[in-house]
């Protein structure tokens, strides 16, 4: 098997603090030795054991690869207008998604599958090496059954979202929607799923909507998470506490007991915030100062999608926690990365240890700090994906 040594790295970010310095695991002038797909040892530079091949980093900073925990990339058609229209005075509104499901329907599987890469390969280009993303823009059994096989073909992380919102077509009778999503449309979509989402908000499904749906999802195998608490206060963060959720995503409008749950289900249940929404909609901003310090466990993700978060760039997102959700540069890092991973249940991303997935991102700078201090500046210059360098 090969082994290759990534050595004079200025400033190594492992997430492992038994390795290093803080909750990142600092090391300095270190080295990091892959075989396979797996990291094999981790150290510093002039202690590193002979490889294959070698890449010296020349100083620059190393960290583990992106984990984005929650993406919309199965999808059709351009909502330009709508963010046009937003930024020019109109406020956003779950109803906009109707116009990404014509799109989406009117797609081929080709068009879809298509776009979904060039999605992926944009992320990768800035340092993801992980995505989840979801259905919930065709709203009919084949439509979604179809996006979550042509998700399930690039990714492992894929999530059934039937209930992004009532479909069109049962406008009229939402509860006969609630039963095609725990009924026929479910049955079609587990296979390819690992997990099951709602979006639990005013203009989508109300908490007993939810709670249906979610417990349907379990009961199929599989794992809960929620769209919570992003346009409104409501039962959303409470729902995916008491239900186990392995993340209540969004969480910009929370009381004190909605914080106190998450601090207390730090555990189980992470709060994934995603600041390109609030960006691209100029809402609210999420408060992860207050999340962590109460305990939560935070994760940042890009949520991308064409109607209110049309980023894949998880640095910007870094950028935005930082800048105007009170992060740390180390916290923000931390968050997407480790937070990711947690957010996903996965052990085996998320840091740069012995034993992880070779996933790694090469800076062109000394320290993860530039992520937030240069925003918009493309600082990727090395992307490790399961051991092999892909840009």
């Amino acid at each position: 098997m090969t082994t290759t040594a990534i050595t004079n790295i200025g400033s190594l970010v492992t997430n492992d603090p038994a390795l290093g310095e803080g909750p990142l695991g600092l090391l300095q002038d270190a080295a990091v030795v892959i075989e396979g797909d797996t990291i094999a040892w981790v150290g510093p530079t002039a202690q590193a054991p002979a490889a294959d091949e070698a890449y010296d980093a020349t100083g620059r900073a190393v960290i583990p690869g992106f984990v984005d925990s929650h993406s919309h990339l199965v999808f059709a058609g351009d909502r330009t207008a709508e963010f046009n229209a937003r930024m020019s005075g109109r406020s956003y509104s779950a109803g906009g998604i109707r116009t990404t499901v014509a799109a989406t329907r009117a797609a081929s599987d080709a068009e879809l599958e298509a776009n979904l890469v060039r999605h992926l390969d944009e992320a990768r280009r800035q340092g993801t090496t992980t995505f989840e993303t979801k259905s919930g823009y065709g709203l009919t059994t084949a439509d979604e059954a179809r996006a979550l096989r042509i998700a399930a073909a690039h990714t492992e992380e894929v999530t059934y979202l039937g209930a992004h919102i009532v479909s069109p077509d049962y406008a009229e009778d939402p509860a006969a929607y609630v039963d095609l999503v725990t009924g026929e449309m479910l049955a079609a979509c587990a296979p390819y799923a690992r997990w099951v989402d709602v979006f639990c908000e005013k203009g989508a499904f109300d908490g007993d909507q939810a709670r249906a749906i979610l417990t349907a999802g379990a009961a199929a195998g599989l794992i809960p998470r929620v769209h919570a608490n992003q346009l409104s206060y409501g039962p959303g963060v409470q729902l995916a506490v008491e239900l186990g959720a392995a993340s209540a995503d969004h969480c910009t409008h929370l009381t004190d007991a909605d914080v106190d749950a998450l601090a207390q289900a730090a555990g189980t249940t992470v709060a994934t915030l995603l600041p390109g929404a609030e960006f691209s909609t100029r809402a609210q901003w999420p408060d992860a100062r207050r999340l962590i310090d109460a305990g939560a466990t935070v994760a940042l993700s890009t949520d991308c999608n064409p109607g209110s978060s049309y980023t894949s760039s998880m640095p910007f997102c870094i950028a935005l926690a930082v800048r105007d959700m009170r992060m740390t540069p180390d916290e923000a890092l931390w968050s997407a990365t480790a937070g990711g991973a947690r957010a996903l249940r996965r052990t085996d991303i998320g840091a740069v240890t012995p034993g992880a997935r070779a996933d790694l991102a090469l800076l062109d700078a000394p320290s993860h700090v530039h992520l937030a201090y240069r925003p918009g500046v493309p600082l990727v210059s090395g992307v490790w994906q399961r051991g092999v360098r892909v840009h």
